[in-house]
């Protein structure tokens, strides 16, 4: 298994508020985790990088190599709910920080499997020859109205409210994280994003550079430039792990 990861502030916001992580847990395995911070620039950054320190530490205390995957899965909650009361806190205490928060995806890859977690609208794909597959639910307003009826997912990418989430990490006392477990095994792989990517670049873009691209160790850094060539208005960040 490998992983590739890059981070850029994009064209137009002055600071990267994006974090990324990707960390051998065991020597069979590995943590892929990004996020993408919020609550100005200064703020947007500590929330990213809080979260996801808390959140590896506690995989990296806790993970044990005989875990079923339901108890992979409440560690994962548990990491998630530590990085939200870690930031929240750092949030409340300091008036700098105040209102700062962070989306997660994160994915666990152990025993031929990934284990998926998210918190807000950065995304998890899983790319196989076949085809790519969102593995994550966006957690914002035009996803609810897209659930709803109100519009189409195509409307929705154009939607002037696409930015607008509702659960984050660190900006309530408590969060709502959603669990994924899927198989993993020989040519998957698995994409990790933040919105700066998701909202430019469309799915069938990402498969084709993926399974069909030069090599994947250069896939992250060719998705970047298809952002920045369309202006890449907000922080890009995509992690691609591949078996």
């Amino acid at each position: 298994m490998t992983a590739w990861g890059l981070s850029d502030a994009g064209q137009v916001r002055p600071e990267n508020q994006d974090a990324f992580l990707i960390e051998k847990i065991t020597d069979h395995c590995l943590l892929a985790a990004v996020c993408d911070g919020m609550g100005g620039a200064r703020a947007g950054n500590v929330a990213s990088k809080m979260a996801l320190d808390v959140f590896s530490g506690e995989i990296r205390r806790a993970f044990k190599p005989s875990m079923s995957a339901e108890k992979i899965a409440v560690m994962l909650q548990s990491a998630a709910d530590l990085s939200n009361k870690a930031v929240f806190e750092q949030g409340n205490s300091d008036e700098e920080y105040s209102g700062m928060g962070t989306t997660l995806v994160a994915a666990l890859f152990a025993g031929g499997r990934a284990h998926i977690i998210n918190v807000g609208d950065s995304r998890a794909y899983h790319v196989q020859d076949s085809g790519i597959t969102r593995i994550t639910t966006d957690h914002s307003f035009v996803q609810m109205m897209v659930e709803r009826g109100d519009i189409t997912q195509a409307e929705a990418i154009h939607h002037p409210g696409k930015n607008l989430i509702t659960r984050a990490i660190g900006t309530e006392e408590t969060v709502q994280s959603d669990v994924f477990c899927i198989p993993f095994g020989k040519n998957d792989n698995l994409l990790l994003c933040t919105d700066g990517l998701s909202n430019i670049v469309a799915e069938q873009e990402i498969l084709f550079e993926i399974i069909h691209g030069n090599e994947k160790s250069d896939c992250c850094r060719r998705l970047l430039e298809i952002a920045q060539k369309r202006g890449a208005p907000d922080n890009v960040t995509v992690l691609l792990v591949a078996e």
